[in-house]
């Protein structure tokens, strides 16, 4: 089955999620952003805490 139609099966048991990012110390939904900012933060490179341990112990 491809994820197309994984997701149109299954698609009345989803749910809307609302990402939440910190701007200036404080917290803000990113589907409030304009067009500008939605695209900077798809860009950004997330923080992987154990990617970034498991190269200084290597």
């Amino acid at each position: 089955m491809s994820e197309k139609e994984i997701l149109t099966k299954l698609a009345d048991k989803r749910t809307k999620c609302v990402v939440y990012t910190r701007v200036m110390g404080y917290h803000r939904p990113v589907e409030s952003f304009n067009l500008g900012k939605k695209g900077e933060h798809k860009e950004r490179v997330k923080f992987d805490e154990c990617a970034s341990t498991c190269q200084k112990s290597a």
